[in-house]
């Protein structure tokens, strides 16, 4: 998935690539999402997310390594990396498999570095992305105790995933999806 936008005040593309890696977390077997995030054409940060699925259908996020680069693409931080079990840190609710108007989740959890949390909003709204227009789309609120004057809407397409991703409070950041490849 390729998304274009802004973020931190510069021109952003995001690619996110779910791969065919694995890694057993707290005994589970979780799918390795890679998310390449360039600001004005540099390579800014380099995640590799870890999420699973339960019989039920909902997604766990079980924890991701995080690289912030400098302009010579040295790791400068690895704040937000956390994996669940480790020092406290608990997986969360990425995605619940039968959305309820209402429902509140924690993503992350590792107390003082990772903490995203996500509220349903409605499961009928419409969106107009680069990619494609949709309907019944499921909007979340989301937001992090560690970061209180930022609120952003996510949109959710089933069988597709995140389309946009806007900022309604706190430093003006979106990002929009303009291509999806199925391999």
């Amino acid at each position: 998935m390729t998304y274009r936008g802004t973020k931190d005040e510069e021109p952003a593309v995001d690619i996110v690539t779910v791969t065919n890696e694995t890694i057993v977390i707290q005994g589970v077997t979780c799918r390795v999402i890679q998310d390449r995030l360039y600001l004005s054409g540099k390579l800014e940060e380099r995640t590799a997310d870890y999420y699973t699925q339960d019989l039920a259908g909902n997604v766990w996020y079980f924890g991701e390594d995080t690289e912030e680069l400098d302009a010579k693409g040295n790791v400068t931080s690895r704040e937000g990396t956390w994996r669940a079990g480790v020092n406290g840190a608990m997986a969360g609710v990425f995605m619940e498999a039968n959305p309820v108007i209402g429902h509140q989740f924690v993503q992350e959890l590792y107390t003082g570095h990772a903490e995203d949390h996500y509220q349903v909003m409605t499961l009928t709204a419409k969106v107009k992305v680069p990619y494609r227009s949709f309907s019944d789309v499921l909007l979340t609120k989301e937001w992090t105790p560690l970061e209180p004057a930022v609120l952003d809407n996510k949109y959710y397409v089933r069988d597709v995933g995140e389309v946009r991703e806007v900022s309604v409070k706190g430093p003006l950041e979106e990002l929009v999806l303009v291509k999806l490849e199925k391999k």
